[in-house]
């Protein structure tokens, strides 16, 4: 029986560095089809095209430059050739392009087809919050598990040590990910509280914007340590009210895709080196993410703004403090010094 072809959709710094570890996986196991196919987005670079780079040079010359990508890698520009015959597809693309995205690939999905998602955010939609993999779900028709963890993409790239978790409501699918994704230095929890694990990834990016906001004010360890743990109680206490149907266990947050990915996200990654600079340069969240990011894009603000509509409208934004003055320093103008007033007058220690 020949092996699942996989599909990578996306080819960002998380997106090439996860393509890094699955071109090698593939290889390893009668389980999956040994070439690998990675959807680009199509760039110029000097004047020649990035997938025609990756294809040649077998580097994401722009997006993750000084690591070679497995020679069974294929970058292919045309998302609907990407995704054509694959059974397993992972998603790894900043959150505002899945719709649009997976609208283009859905005459060319198959029967059997898995997804697993590695995107950490969410999207508003009528009735409020929607997690990504329910989208994935609903666009495609297809069973979607998720994957968070403390996974700084170039670390990852590096072969650092890190661990990850993947959230699976169907277990088996999250042995088969599990597969294709573990090596020695990436080390794989699977959980079935899939939602949770997800909501982690987003969430886990406004308290990021926090933490910089701190350093840029020189607040120092201590309060950045507070805000760790404020942002921790707003994660669970959010989580709780948004998975109505699902348990959700103090457990899942013990887990790499809670306060381990926390952590590292407070004091390395984009959100809080750009929330850091916002404060001591006094410019624009979008004049920084420009000049700051390489093309790639923020997620803590973003996702700030979708957590804040649904808060006001479940008339609960005094409820999550830290949540929504890290929205309303972003978008609404409110001074930065005010968001150590939020922390010391958090409902936690009332």
């Amino acid at each position: 029986m020949p092996g699942k072809k996989v599909c990578i959709v996306g080819s960002g710094n998380w997106g090439s560095s996860i393509a890094k570890i699955i071109g090698h996986n593939v290889k390893r196991s009668n389980r999956f089809d040994p070439m690998v196919n990675m959807w680009v987005y199509e760039e110029m670079i000097d004047g020649r095209k990035l997938t025609e780079i990756i294809n040649k040079e077998h580097e994401n010359v722009k997006y993750l430059p000084g690591h070679k990508l497995p020679k069974n890698v294929v970058a292919v520009p045309d998302i609907t050739d990407a995704v054509k015959g694959a059974k397993i597809l992972v998603f790894v693309i900043p959150h505002q392009f899945i719709s649009k995205l997976c609208d283009q690939m859905k005459p060319h999905i198959s029967e059997g087809v898995i997804g697993i998602s590695l995107i950490k955010g969410v999207d508003v939609g009528p009735e409020g919050l929607v997690l990504i993999s329910d989208i994935i779900r609903q666009k495609l028709d297809i069973e979607v598990s998720v994957l968070m963890g403390a996974n700084i993409a170039s670390e990852v790239a590096d072969e650092k040590f890190c661990e990850t978790t993947i959230g699976a409501k169907n277990e088996k699918n999250g042995h088969i990910f599990k597969e294709l994704l573990q090596t020695p230095n990436f080390r794989i929890t699977v959980v079935e509280e899939s939602d949770t694990v997800e909501l982690c990834g987003a969430l886990k990016n406004i308290v990021a914007v926090g933490a910089g906001f701190c350093d840029g004010l020189d607040c120092g360890d201590n309060t950045k340590a507070a805000v760790i743990r404020l942002g921790l109680m707003e994660m669970i206490a959010f989580a709780k009210i948004f998975c109505k149907a699902a348990t959700v266990s103090s457990s899942t947050f013990l887990e790499s895709c809670g306060v381990a990915d926390l952590i590292t996200t407070c004091y390395g990654g984009r959100n809080r080196k750009v929330a850091e600079a916002f404060v001591r340069t006094s410019k624009s969240i979008a004049e920084l993410e420009a000049e700051m990011l390489n093309g790639q894009k923020l997620q803590g603000p973003q996702t700030s703004a979708e957590v804040y509509k649904v808060l006001q409208k479940m008339d609960m934004v005094k409820k999550f403090p830290l949540f929504a003055a890290v929205y309303q320093i972003c978008f609404e103008g409110k001074e930065v010094k005010e968001f150590i007033t939020c922390l010391q007058n958090h409902p936690e220690h009332m």
